[in-house]
């Protein structure tokens, strides 16, 4: 397995590029599936995941045509309708290919998925959408397998908490079903916004998309497109709290600071600079000492549950007491214990943890328990005295591309050890 090395010290100076969103690119990959023409996707991001779906739908029939970001995928046929456990077992997003299986080849069977170790994240939303659209469910050995004979059909569907992927998979779901569907308390993140607009330019009708309520009317058959995934606000968001942190001068390029709301407003509270040079670039410095800020994490457009362990680092550095509050997933601490390792101040209790700054981090080794737990690490240890040693990066890999790269590019001492 392979390690970061990395010595702290270094303030971070001059740009970094974003890469397109991983969990934007996901959903685009699955939609692929919905149509025999080909779907042309561009400013995709070379990280583990998206490998592991294109392996899946080749696996499923796709034929998969790369070249630098840019990548095509055409299906003239649903070969085989499964998605075994042996590819899905690390990633969660696999779940994303029901919909549109069920959709197209009106037969499905996908492997309960897998991914990071963060608590429980149930398909029950899914499921319970899709038979609402008409699906017959049934889950065995592991696996659910779903079936509509007769096609899917128009129907109003409550989700009873907000649910990204399950907005997603009943979005292509429903593109095909027969009649209007409605989804009421629908994610309103800005990747399932980007997955309307790729299904309307595959000849899709989904309005409401960036609200809680979204509309599909059905069409018989979609058509292949070309489409630009949207920047990852997820590591522009990372790539901002590095800055931070190192007390630096960085500017984030190629990002949507639209989708970063929540963040920008809680870094300035802390007391970092924040401004515009261009529509797409983000840049921070930090004058002063930074301060302790509360913050909760809560679905689009809130404070994102995937930037919450990053926040957490930062506030080891920031003098008072900051109260972090997880609502999305209930497992998601895991990062603190091996912050402690490297000399944080934080106690743990249930939901919340309170971190008391500012804290002279040290080098250890420590060990990445999934894929943003792994990236406050890495910002730990670009402040922490000495050497930290991150084991199990392949968690990183999962989600951000080149991201030693792209640090060590801005003045970071990091180097991947194989």
């Amino acid at each position: 397995m392979d390690k970061f090395v990395i010595k702290g010290g270094p303030a971070l100076q001059g740009e970094i590029l974003t890469s397109g969103s991983k969990n934007a690119a996901l959903p685009a990959l699955a939609a692929a599936l919905l149509t025999d023409e080909p779907v042309t996707l561009r400013r995709v991001p070379r990280v583990r995941d998206i490998r592991t779906m294109q392996r899946l739908l080749v696996d499923i029939g796709s034929k998969a045509a790369a070249k630098g970001e840019t990548l095509t995928l055409h299906t003239p046929a649903i070969v085989s309708p499964e998605a075994p456990y042996e590819l899905v077992k690390t990633m969660r997003a696999s779940a994303l290919v029901l919909g549109p299986l069920v959709a197209r080849a009106r037969s499905a069977r996908v492997s309960l998925p897998g991914g990071c170790a963060i608590g429980a994240r149930p398909i029950n939303l899914h499921l319970t959408g899709l038979e609402q659209l008409g699906a017959a469910i049934r889950q065995e050995h592991g696996y659910i397998e779903a079936h509509a004979p007769e096609g899917l059909r128009g129907a109003t569907v409550h989700f009873d908490r907000i649910t990204v992927t399950g907005t997603e998979d009943l979005m292509m779901a429903a593109v095909l079903a027969r009649g209007e569907t409605e989804l009421r308390n629908a994610a309103r993140e800005p990747e399932v916004v980007d997955l309307a607009e790729l299904l309307n330019k595959m000849g899709a009708r989904v309005e409401g998309a960036g609200t809680s309520t979204i509309r599909m009317q059905g069409v018989e058959k979609l058509h292949g497109a070309e489409h630009t995934i949207i920047p990852d606000r997820i590591e522009a968001g990372t790539f901002l709290v590095a800055g931070a942190i190192t007390r630096g001068d960085l500017t984030v390029t190629g990002c949507n600071p639209e989708h970063l709301g929540a963040l920008i407003a809680k870094l300035m509270q802390t007391g970092a600079e924040i401004t515009r040079p261009d529509p797409t670039a983000l840049r921070i410095r930090v004058p002063r000492p930074l301060r302790s800020v509360d913050v909760t994490t809560e679905e689009y457009p809130g404070f994102a549950t995937d930037l919450q362990a990053q926040y957490m680092a930062l506030m080891t550095q920031a003098e008072g007491i900051a109260l972090i509050v997880e609502t999305i997933f209930e497992n998601r601490f895991m990062h603190a214990l091996e912050l402690a390792r490297m000399g944080a101040n934080i106690r743990l209790d249930g939901r919340q943890a309170i971190v008391a700054g500012p804290r002279t981090l040290t080098g250890a080794g420590v060990i990445a328990s999934d894929l943003r737990a792994s990236a406050s690490l890495v910002l730990a240890g670009l402040v922490a005295k000495g050497e930290t040693v991150i084991d199990r990066v392949y968690h990183i890999d999962r989600g951000y591309e080149k991201i030693e790269e792209k640090l060590a590019a801005a003045g970071a001492q990091i180097r991947r050890v194989e």
